[in-house]
């Protein structure tokens, strides 16, 4: 079994490094960066506004939908601020260099244009269903906004595999990894990894099953306190070794731009796991925030597309950066890194050099919550997927087999996990990024509109 697993992650790993090679890239920063340009930097002039409509300022519930536009947020914030904010940044530094950071900063800012397309779509081109509950995503964007039902189709199936792998068994891997830093005499043992497992799924369960409202008002609670908690205990380490922060920055950015220092190889690993992981963090491009946020109350569908972009700021360019420069402050990483630490017990490890053994309880209880919103936000991407597919009665079926595989996820392999992931990302990607192509000329009409409406 073991050899098997071993040949399987090998396989994995050479057709992820295939998907995410310079062409896929070049396709998602390129798409990002081209909605910048076409959107006239909207994620820049607008950035005020949007804050304002998180708020709840703009919140009208006569307007159709089922959750605020801050739970919405929040339900597609807790599907990206996870492990892509412990473990993602951890395995991009360990395999990339610090020079991956700065193509995740890169990543999240064309991506903040990226998003904001993908769910001002997927309010324009949502279902309504008679109870009043709502189906969105791009799959109806692809089917409804361009005639490409098949193409919406390969999406939905592709998202299903997806919630399989980034929102399910990488999550509860990545907190049985940072368990194990913390407590080898258990997380070593099958048997916990295994019991912890069934623990995750039966949380999960509970939740899962009361649908899209009960989502959101579990998400409202947990990501704001799991990320404030978080952000606090690495903004303490942060301003303990404040001399400290403009020479790490500094790194970051030689060790992605200057081949003389770090050499061409380097470069291209910093770029491929940046960008990689980067996705993985905020899911710009994926398509998967849209179907969250396309159960906004609004009439507006640019204002769900305006709180939506804000997703990759917090996620990446805010949190990320923390756990980012903490690392590379305390030095684990290049030939300080210890060989078994590349995932959420590397970042466990440099909390812990600074805060003692609470600084790896720390990451172990935040990669808990991280990890458990995330499941239960990818579990709604996942059953909207099987209804755009098989109809209402696959929902609770596909919700069946995913509360099982988180105690799966929990027991196989790191870098199986991470592979199988990368590979159903780029698969979500690739219609969803050909929608936000063809369709940027209505996201800018769009766009036009609503800005023309709130200056008079």
């Amino acid at each position: 079994m073991e050899s098997f697993l071993n040949d399987l992650t090998a396989w994995t790993g050479t057709l992820a490094g295939y998907f995410w090679g310079i062409p896929s890239i070049v396709l998602l920063v390129g798409t990002g960066l081209y909605l910048t340009l076409r959107l006239r930097f909207v994620q820049l002039r607008h950035f005020k506004h949007s804050a304002e409509l998180i708020s709840g300022k703009h919140d009208n519930d006569s307007d159709p939908g089922e959750v605020s536009h801050f739970q919405a947020l929040s339900t597609a914030l807790s599907a990206t601020v996870g492990t892509g904010n412990i473990a993602g940044v951890a395995t991009a530094i360990a395999f990339g260099g610090p020079g991956a950071v700065f193509w995740m900063w890169i990543t999240a800012l064309v991506g903040m244009a990226t998003k904001y397309a993908s769910c001002l779509l997927a309010l324009k081109f949502r279902y309504i269903h008679p109870n009043g509950e709502v189906s969105g995503g791009p799959m109806y964007t692809l089917r409804d906004g361009l005639g490409m039902p098949k193409l919406g189709a390969a999406f939905a199936i592709f998202t299903l595999i997806a919630s399989f792998g980034i929102g399910n068994m990488v999550q509860a891997n990545s907190v049985v990894d940072g368990l194990s830093y913390i407590m080898p005499q258990l997380g070593n043992q099958d048997s916990f990894k295994l019991g912890f497992g069934i623990f995750l799924a039966f949380t999960v369960g509970l939740v899962i099953l009361g649908g899209i409202r009960r989502i959101a008002t579990v998400a409202s609670i947990i990501v704001p306190f799991m990320a404030i908690a978080y952000c606090m205990a690495a903004l303490y380490i942060l301003a303990l070794n404040v001399e400290q922060i403009p020479s790490a920055l500094m790194t970051i950015i030689n060790h992605a731009l200057n081949p003389w220092a770090v050499g061409g190889g380097a470069i291209g690993a910093a770029i491929q796991y940046g960008v990689a992981r980067g996705v993985f963090s905020n899911e710009a491009g994926l398509g998967s925030a849209p179907m969250a946020h396309a159960a906004a109350k609004t009439k507006e569908p640019v204002r769900e597309g305006l709180v939506a972009m804000m997703g990759p700021f917090i996620d990446t360019i805010v949190i990320c950066t923390m756990t980012a420069l903490v690392i590379v402050i305390m030095g684990t990483w290049g030939d300080a890194r210890p060989e078994e630490l590349k995932g959420a017990a590397l970042s466990a490890h440099a909390f812990q050099l600074e805060l003692g053994y609470i600084g790896a309880w720390i990451v172990g209880f935040g990669l808990m919550f991280f990890a458990y919103s995330t499941m239960i936000a990818w579990s709604y991407y996942g059953d909207r997927s099987a209804e755009f597919l098989f109809g209402e009665k696959a929902i609770l079926p596909y919700r069946i087999i995913f509360t099982i595989l988180v105690a799966v996820g929990a027991y196989i392999p790191l870098q199986l996990v991470w592979n199988f992931a990368d590979i159903a990302n780029m698969l979500m990607a690739l219609p969803n990024l050909i929608s936000l192509i063809l369709l940027a000329g209505l996201v800018k009409k769009l766009s036009d509109d609503y800005f023309t409406r709130q200056q008079a």
